[in-house]
């Protein structure tokens, strides 16, 4: 089903020089029956679409030999399921009404992202999915199964609610969950607040707030700014979202006076309270409001009721509503496949999410240093379900050597408390460190202990990389990070390193793994 518009899609976007197929002058708009007649064998560019035909059947022949060679030999494979696709995808090109082409999904701010994060690609449109029973997602899966035993949905919060922002937005802070149950105005007036829609859902910026946020550069930052009747500023036109102040600055010179002006116009901004819903009257909070100058340039008791209010929209009024939504989409996927699923459930977790995926025995995913019980720095592999995965490290963090060498102090506690051991850290994550919380995760009750092959080599320092920097592949606060990571050894070296590898074996045996 998808190999015929995949390979036509290919052609056109090396033909036209661009994936964006909005621009293209012919096809921009999928149509089944004009496309099947742009492939005919008759047709002058036929080898090169043909080309990707016989390219996709050899590499599903490779991989399902990968496969069936790794089931010789007693192991599963596992693969895994991104949450999105790209804006500009044979997806999205074939059937645009299945996402929100004018938001993009990210992750609200953390320790990882204090802006939070913009993955840039669009949210999908359920509503629309389940008119046909998420047969996008039905075939999908079915493809994953003709290679693989299990797989992880990634983040899977995302089928409880997506972080979303919209497209004239660029930073991570601009969005909201999507769905979720508004505030409405009523809500605010019971309380007593005299409700301002400017004061609360445009950025704040008076004088106080430039001096504030930029000291002397104050000036600098004015130029971009208009006054307003009121007293205050406001963003002139030409600079109101920030996809304009980042369309603005990418044709002026590449400096630091230019970045630190651009960042300025992002933080003025994303100075405010609440975001308008699409439904009059109703309002979302934006994240991490008490951090603004907006909400600290109100007076105490207007803190105090907005403060009650925002804790009640993320934490509690959602729970219930975010279980339903999952609910009407997870069950009918989870019957759709036989392969075992993992669930990628990191981030700001919301209470229903245990449950749901415990009653459709879906795996959730521990990481010793991202607990997910509120007030502990550590969790230990001792302490996991049955139903999970555990891993020190995923693709998205750094390997063991590198976190112990980000937060002395945080390395300290987990020596002493986690590890066991007297006195002082060693600066480095000596091998036998490295071993030990190995085999932490190797004798956990969990299903499923799996490690970065980085992970596992920083337990010989004899074979593993001089400098732990170079052993990180991905970092998702940085968008344009591109993954480099490559090993910095062949297969036929590692195998031939027979202490490392049998010391390896007898640690798997002993833990029954």
């Amino acid at each position: 089903h998808w190999l015929v518009p995949y390979a036509a899609f290919c052609y056109l976007r090396d033909r036209n020089g661009s994936a964006d197929f909005t621009t293209w002058k012919v096809y921009s708009n999928y149509d089944k029956a004009a496309i099947e007649k742009y492939v005919s064998p008759k047709s002058k560019h036929y080898s090169e679409i043909a080309f990707q035909y016989y390219l996709q059947y050899h590499l599903h022949l490779q991989l399902s030999d990968a496969v069936e060679y790794v089931h010789k030999q007693g192991m599963i494979m596992k693969g895994d399921i991104p949450i999105g696709v790209y804006r500009y995808s044979c997806d999205a090109w074939m059937e645009p009404e299945l996402y929100h082409m004018d938001q993009q999904a990210g992750a609200p701010p953390d320790g990882f992202a204090v802006k939070g994060q913009n993955w840039g690609f669009p949210t999908y449109n359920w509503e629309r999915m389940s008119e046909d029973g998420f047969k996008w997602w039905h075939k999908r899966f079915h493809q994953m199964s003709y290679y693989f035993d299990a797989f992880r949905i990634d983040h899977i919060l995302g089928f409880f609610r997506i972080w979303s922002i919209p497209l004239d937005s660029v930073e991570g802070i601009m969005g909201r969950f999507v769905p979720a149950i508004a505030v409405s105005r009523d809500e605010f007036t019971n309380r007593g607040l005299w409700f301002d829609v400017r004061r609360f859902c445009q950025p704040f910026i008076n004088d106080y707030v430039l001096g504030e946020m930029f000291g002397d550069h104050a000036q600098q930052v004015l130029e971009y700014l208009q006054p307003t009747s009121d007293g205050y500023y406001e963003l002139k036109e030409e600079y109101s979202t920030q996809r304009k102040v980042e369309n603005h600055f990418a044709g002026l010179e590449q400096n630091d006076h230019n970045s630190y002006l651009k960042q300025s116009l992002f933080d003025l901004l994303s100075n405010l309270i609440l975001f308008e819903d699409k439904n009059e009257g109703h309002f979302h909070f934006r994240f991490g409001m008490e951090n603004t100058i907006s909400f600290r340039h109100l007076d105490s008791n207007t803190q105090y009721h907005l403060r009650e209010l925002y804790v009640d929209y993320f934490f509690r009024r959602q729970d219930d509503f975010w279980r339903r939504e999952a609910m009407k989409k997870l069950p009918a996927l989870r019957s759709s496949t036989n392969m075992l699923i993992c669930g990628e459930d990191l981030g700001l977790v919301p209470h229903c999410v245990p449950e749901v995926m415990r009653q459709l025995g879906i795996l959730s995913l521990e990481i010793q240093r991202m607990p997910k019980q509120t007030g502990k720095e550590f969790f230990h592999p001792a302490t996991a379900p049955y139903l999970s995965v555990v891993t020190p490290s995923t693709h998205d963090m750094s390997t063991i050597r590198g976190w112990w060498e980000e937060n002395p102090e945080s390395t300290q506690r987990f020596y002493n408390r986690e590890l066991g051991q007297w006195g002082e850290a060693p600066k480095f994550c000596e091998d036998w460190i490295n071993k030990s919380i190995v085999l932490q995760h190797l004798y956990s009750p969990a299903m499923w202990s799996i490690f970065q092959l980085q992970d596992l080599l920083g337990m010989d320092e004899k074979i593993r990389r001089i400098d732990p920097s170079e052993e990180r592949i991905n970092i998702p606060a940085n968008p344009k990070h591109y993954w480099q990571y490559r090993m910095h050894m062949s297969i036929e070296d590692l195998s031939k390193q027979k202490e490392f590898n049998d010391n390896l074996k007898q640690y798997i045996e002993a833990s029954g793994r």
